[in-house]
Formats: structure tokens, sequence, C-alpha cells
């Protein structure tokens, strides 16, 4: 894998842009399906009914909280970490939830307001975000665009699965009820000032202004469904954040797939809240470019998702740099380039 600089990012070879843009071209990472293959063999073993991979684990969590944290933090174990972690995606039973905070990711909201900064003024600026939840995403976006350009026609379409989310962020009213619903106060990392931007407040219920509001498309639907591509057509910024991670693998990977073809040529793509080995898979498959500007800043961007790794199947792996593919493993946003060719090599 070569590490290269371009001058410019940009949506397409047409348009005016601004900023440099450093990105990787990927090479796939051998082995990694092999090694994948035998972990899941292990876990289903059963032994007298039961797994002795749930026994494993079990003890392994206990010796680990046990241990101090520069030695859970050192290279050997956190080889090991990504091994359990393995194991644990294999024994757990995986559902959707609706766990969701406005501003969730600030880097990665600042490396939108970076790209559509390129934009030339007045275009149109086509923006889909999928697995939307209760909308707190979809509109954190919409906020931070329009402030950024508010000349831009911002288009944005939001879809999740679920009726009930998309009825609740279709209204942009939040009260105590719609936490209790998500299982989370949504509020919960924004600042009074930020509220105060975004919301229309009355006691205890706040209302996204209609600025922000307005203009937003609201879908119920299923993103695994090839239908998708008729409804939402081209999309210059795709997110796809934080519901991979409930699928089971196969799922997952193709579930990706399919979202790919949502993104327009030099369009960009944000994926997290997924298996690294399988977003990893897909983008070396498909020869993404990953975008190296906030990299690490976005990686650890969301707090919550490195809670209680290696013992959750959703949490974050830590950033190692110490791995040779670690600038194209840990990227979070990609740009699909027409005919990207993958190269040789690594630094």
């Amino acid at each position: 894998m070569k590490v290269i600089t371009l001058s410019k990012l940009r949506f397409s070879s047409g348009d005016t842009d601004s900023g440099p843009g450093p990105i990787i071209v990927p090479e796939p990472v051998p082995g990694a399906t092999d090694r994948r293959t035998w972990i899941i063999r292990l876990a289903e073993w059963r032994i007298f009914g039961r797994s002795p991979a749930g026994v494993y684990l079990r003890l392994n969590y206990r010796l680990w909280h046990n241990l101090p944290e520069y030695f859970i933090s050192s290279a050997p174990m956190r080889w090991y970490g990504r091994f359990l972690h393995t194991l644990v995606r294999t024994q757990s039973v995986r559902g959707q939830l609706f766990h969701t905070f406005f501003l969730r990711n600030r880097p990665a909201l600042e490396l939108i307001r970076r790209l559509v900064e390129q934009k030339p003024h007045g275009a149109l600026l086509r923006v889909a975000v999928l697995g939307c939840s209760t909308g707190a995403e979809a509109y954190s976006i919409a906020w931070k665009i329009r402030s950024a350009r508010p000349d831009l026609r911002l288009a944005l379409h939001a879809i999740d699965i679920s009726a009930e989310a998309v009825e609740i962020a279709k209204s942009g009213i939040y009260s105590s009820a719609v936490c209790e619903f998500v299982g989370t106060n949504f509020l919960d990392r924004m600042t009074s000032v930020e509220i105060d931007e975004l919301f229309d407040k009355d006691r205890d219920v706040v209302t996204v202004k209609s600025w922000i509001r307005n203009g937003v498309n609201w879908h119920v639907g299923d993103v695994a469904r090839p239908e998708i591509l008729e409804t939402f057509g081209p999309q210059d910024i795709v997110l796809a954040n934080n519901f991979l991670c409930h699928m089971d693998a196969p799922q997952a990977e193709k579930c990706l797939h399919l979202i790919a073809g949502l993104v327009s040529p030099y369009g960009y793509l944000f994926v997290s809240g997924i298996d690294l080995d399988i977003r990893t898979k897909v983008a070396c498959d498909l020869r993404w470019l990953p975008v190296q500007e906030l990299l690490e800043e976005i990686h650890e961007g969301d707090p919550r998702m490195r809670l209680n790794w290696p013992w959750n199947y959703s949490a974050l792996e830590p950033l190692n740099k110490r791995r040779r593919d670690w600038r194209f493993r840990y990227a979070s946003a990609f740009q699909l380039v027409p005919g990207a060719e993958p190269r040789s090599g690594f630094l």
C-alpha cells in the first residue's frame, strides 16, 4: 500500500475545490478471511451442549479487568484483544438499537464541512443518511452544512427501517419520552450555545429550528434492499454509520457493497460502527480511497464506541499505529474514484 498526496480532494473532475487531501491507495489484507474462518469454527464447538468459547470469554473477562492499563495497551495485548473481540462477535446475539446523539462525532462533521466548502456557489449538494434512527445525525449534518454554506441547495434524504423512529425524526420534536425510546439523552454531548442554535425550547421539549428541518426528506425502508438505489439515486455524500455492526458478517458485507452503489463518482462515503475487517475487505475489493484528513480524530470522535472493547460486539477497536495498514484500516471516510488502482508497498 503506498501513500500518495493529492493536491486537492474533489467531488468531480469539474468541481472547484480547495484544500489538501492526502489519501492512500489500498491493497488487500492477506489472510484476514482465513483467520476469521478458524475463529468461527472454534466458536461453534459444543461440549455437552455448551460452548467452550463462552467459558473461555467469561474467564478472560475477569482477568482482563484486573490488568493494569499500561499492560492492556501493549502490542501483544492489543493483538490478543482483537482475537477476543472476534470471538465475542461470533458469540453475540445482534439486534438494531436506536441509541443516538446530536453532534455525535464532531471531527466527522468538521470533515463534511471541509468537503462542502469545495462546492461552487449555489450548487446542488446531495446527501443521504442511512439508518437515521430518530434523526439526530441527519439534523446535525443539515445544521453543519447550512451553517457553513447557506447558499448550497441541500437535498438531504434520511432513511430508517423503523417507522416509529422516522416519525419522531420527521416531527423534529424531542422530549423525555424520546429519550426513553432511544435509551440515551440525545442532548448529552451538546453545549448550551449549540442547543440554542439548533432548537426552539419549550420547557422540557425542544424542536429543531425550521431552517434546519425544512427540506429534509424522510423515508421508511430497508437499506439492505436494492430498491434504495432507485429511491435515492446517486449522492455526493453518503453516511452509513452505527448500524452495520448489528448485522451478521455476510449480511453487513453484502449491504455495504450495495450502499457503495449510492455514491456518485468522486463522491464520499462515511462508514463507521462496523466490523473493521469487513470494512477493510469491501474497501479493498471496491478500491475505495481512504481520506486521511482527520482520520485519527474521527476514529476517536465517538467515545461511546470505545466503551467495553473487546467485550461488546459493537465496540470500536483502539487505533493502533503499529499496524502496517493503520492508515487504511482506521479510516472512516472514503472517496469513490472510478478506476482507482491499488498500489504495491506501504509507506
